[in-house]
């Protein structure tokens, strides 16, 4: 029997609901959610490039310390959209926690000039998603943001 997450997605003035199926009940956190919001980013804004950067899964030492050589960096937040200079760290709705490495690298991608996004689950990320467009429309599109 397979696991499920429901998520309802923001889209302007309507609700997109959407359902996966999940194979294990390990998998119905934030892999879930960020499942849920890349299938609402595509929809809402298809030939926009977004990929995920595969920084925090489990993996062997010996894989682990491979990665650390080839530039895995910790703290990297979980998605990335080139044209519009947007990473997103995808949390779980409730009890997600920015961790340290997590803040240090957001603050140092922030200084830089990129805008960090922290989302408590799929709908809170598209929520924020929104809002930042709605921002960089009124003002510079430049100017850098944490939306936590």
């Amino acid at each position: 029997m397979g696991y499920c997450c429901t998520f309802n997605l923001v889209d302007s003035k309507k609700v997109v609901w959407g359902r996966i199926n999940l194979k294990t009940k390990s998998q119905s956190s934030e892999a879930s959610h960020q499942y849920g919001f890349l299938i609402w980013f595509h929809q809402k804004f298809p030939g926009v490039l977004i990929y995920h950067c595969p920084n925090g899964e489990k993996r062997s030492i010996k894989t682990a310390v491979r990665l650390k050589k080839m530039g895995v960096v910790a703290g990297i937040p979980d998605l990335f959209i080139p044209a519009w200079r947007v990473f997103i760290e995808l949390k779980r709705e409730k009890g997600g926690v920015v961790s340290e490495e997590q803040k240090k690298i957001m603050a140092y991608l922030t200084r830089v000039g990129y805008t960090c996004i922290i989302g408590y689950g799929a709908t809170d990320a598209s929520i924020k998603v929104l809002k930042f467009l709605e921002e960089k429309e009124k003002n510079s599109p430049n100017k850098s943001w944490i939306y936590e």
